[in-house]
């Protein structure tokens, strides 16, 4: 584009639209002293002059506008703007330069006349409004000094205000910054941990091996200590830090006693065991329901889910390469790594991830559409889990779902809490026409049936009447044939 008409500003005053005073074929040719002017308020004062300047009528119009600009649509008041102050050509489009290219997309819909261009487009729209910009409380005449700051600093607060107000996902947000903190929170406890693995080493070198968990190495280190003075008097304590496997806490004793470190000074192991603790207190638990809703990108999201998709949540790579090689598809994404699916027994992962899914996805929806949420389906979800898990380990009969929500609403009730359901018409009768609608509507599904069987019979009854007239032609046939057979040979 060789030439630009006209400017549109967005300030936070108001719409001000300016007229480029360069001539149509000067612009192009004198792009660097557009950008030198756009600098210089004396020289940039010469380029364009404000031809109109719509004022805000008020602070709630300024947010309305300001949030439509932000995301490229039109508002009335810009229009008439437009619709009075840039002249329509009937030889040529007038050129109108915009900063929003959505904005600048619907301006040249709704005026087939104006031609909008953006910094995207053109270079020269990118400096002059750069330049508006930047000199604006002196190009706006009627304001006084400190006015468009002010304005500024109170429309900026308004709009943040009300998108953080208005954001849908704000009650989720916490969580998603908290798992983006306990990301990088992983990254340095790997790093520590690895310098623990790699101190302690020089004195009980056979313990990297046996604790592959960093929690649980740096827990057994602050418990061992000084490797001799590990004991068999403290079997059941160390078992209790290895998730009660006493095989394993009676081999960190022996492999303690027979063990080729080296023995570490005083001050060494106490800097090593302080550091263990620190690595210990840095430590997170289980966080799976978050990072869920993470993946998902809120709570709403994952509520919308059905439990095949939350099952293999995260695992959509190895779920596209499974469907591409035609090889099996992933059981479990991020809940794998849930406790209850470490507990299951190899054969029983599969079956485990799909029932930890569907209660997953259920409590979602729960807490996202609750007006009042409560722990106590959360408590009978996890109950119903561990039942499961009890079945496939000894047999025993799990509860049925009905039941188990049933119990989860009656202790609910009992406690006095609100279910934000209306109770007065649970049990109330239907209205009178409601119940003739309803006689009604039986009395033609019985109708449509018994038509329907009807059909049927008249079908069944034509297509024996059929067989049967077949099966007499094709009798009578064979009978001729005969016949004329008998008649040949004589």
């Amino acid at each position: 584009m060789s030439h630009i008409d006209y400017l549109l500003h967005e300030s936070a005053t108001g719409y001000a639209l300016f007229k480029v005073v360069f001539q149509q074929d000067d612009l192009a040719s004198r792009m660097s002293e557009v950008k030198e002017a756009a600098e210089d308020l004396a020289k940039f004062g010469k380029m364009v002059s404000l031809t109109s300047y719509a004022v805000w009528r008020s602070a709630a119009e300024a947010l309305e506008n300001i949030h439509s600009v932000s995301e490229g649509i039109m508002t009335d008041y810009l229009k008439s703007t437009i619709e009075l102050n840039v002249p329509a050509s009937k030889k040529s489009k007038v050129v109108l330069g915009v900063a929003d290219r959505n904005l600048a997309g619907n301006i040249k819909a709704a005026f087939p006349g104006i031609e909008a261009e953006t910094s995207d487009t053109s270079e020269a729209v990118a400096y002059l409004l750069r330049g508006i910009r930047l000199h604006s409380s002196k190009l706006f005449k009627n304001l006084n000094e400190g006015d468009e700051e002010k304005a500024q600093l109170g429309l900026g607060h308004a709009y943040s205000r009300s998108k953080v107000k208005f954001n849908t996902h704000a009650q989720d947000n916490h969580i998603i910054r908290s798992i983006a903190t306990l990301d990088n929170l992983d990254k340095g406890i790997n790093l520590f941990s690895q310098k623990l693995r790699e101190w302690y080493s020089w004195h009980f070198p056979e313990l990297y091996a046996i604790c592959s968990d960093n929690l649980t190495y740096a827990t057994v280190a602050r418990f061992v200590g000084d490797k001799s003075t590990l004991g068999d008097d403290k079997l059941h304590e160390l078992a209790g830090l290895v998730g009660d496997d006493e095989e394993k806490a009676a081999e960190i004793i022996l492999k303690a006693k027979m063990s080729m470190g080296r023995e570490l000074g005083e001050a060494d192991l106490e800097n090593v065991l302080s550091f263990a603790q620190k690595v210990q207190s840095l430590a997170v638990g289980d966080v799976v329901a978050a990072r869920l809703i993470q993946k998902a990108g809120s709570l709403t999201n994952l509520s919308k889910y059905p439990a095949s998709t939350l099952q293999i949540l995260g695992a959509e790579k190895a779920l596209f390469r499974a469907l591409k090689t035609k090889s099996n598809t992933p059981k479990y994404g991020l809940i794998y790594h849930s406790s209850f699916i470490g507990r299951a027994g190899n054969k029983d992962k599969g079956r485990i991830s799909r029932y930890l899914a569907n209660k997953c996805s259920i409590a979602a929806r729960i807490d996202n559409f609750s007006e009042h949420p409560s722990k106590k389906f959360g408590e009978a979800l996890r109950n119903q889990v561990e039942d499961r898990l009890e079945f496939y380990a000894t047999g025993k009969k799990p509860i049925k779902n009905a039941d188990a929500m049933d119990k989860a609403v009656a202790d609910l009730l009992a406690e006095g809490e609100s279910m934000a359901i209306d109770t007065d018409m649970i049990d109330a009768p239907l209205p009178s026409n409601a119940e003739k609608s309803k006689k009604e509507k039986k009395s033609k599904d019985k109708k449509d049936k018994e038509e329907k069987k009807d059909k049927k019979d008249k079908k069944r009854r034509h297509s024996e009447v059929k067989d049967t007239v077949d099966a007499d032609a094709e009798v009578e046939g064979e009978k001729k044939k005969k016949k004329k057979k008998r008649h040949s040979e004589a």
